[in-house]
């Protein structure tokens, strides 16, 4: 058997309120709650089962998810239309840009509890180099 992440836990103030946004700007599914969890589904089968804690202590993490062109145009819109605010860059210093990284799009935007989430089409590492560039690497 190969080894697949499964799930991770995000803490969250309230847990419903953060499945709910990130499923919508993402256009994904809230789960049932189970115990303590409102899980959301990936579709590679990662589900992010996010847990009601303290505000005092979450502690910032960083989750970024693949999608396709169209699937960040709609997401893009939601971003938009809900007021979000989102930025070019992680440290969020670009506010109301996008980025062209690795041939693709990609943005950052934080969730209710404070997470920076981003969205890219291109995985990094994956803009195919010129033979020019190529050339000079060695």
């Amino acid at each position: 058997m190969s080894v697949e992440l499964n799930h991770t836990i995000i803490h969250a103030r309230d847990n419903r309120e953060s499945a709910e946004f990130l499923a919508r700007i993402l256009g994904l599914e809230v789960g049932t709650e189970w115990g303590p969890f409102v899980p959301v589904a990936t579709s590679n089968g990662v589900t992010l089962d996010f847990a009601a804690v303290p505000a005092e202590s979450i502690v910032m993490q960083h989750y970024a998810f693949l999608v396709s062109d169209a699937e960040f145009d709609a997401a893009f819109e939601r971003i938009q239309q809900g007021g979000v605010t989102y930025y070019a860059d992680p440290h969020l210093k670009q506010p109301g840009e996008i980025n062209h990284h690795h041939g693709g799009r990609g943005l950052y935007f934080l969730d209710p509890a404070g997470h920076g989430m981003e969205i890219i089409t291109r995985p990094y590492g994956s803009h195919e180099r010129t033979p020019a560039a190529s050339s000079t690497a060695s």
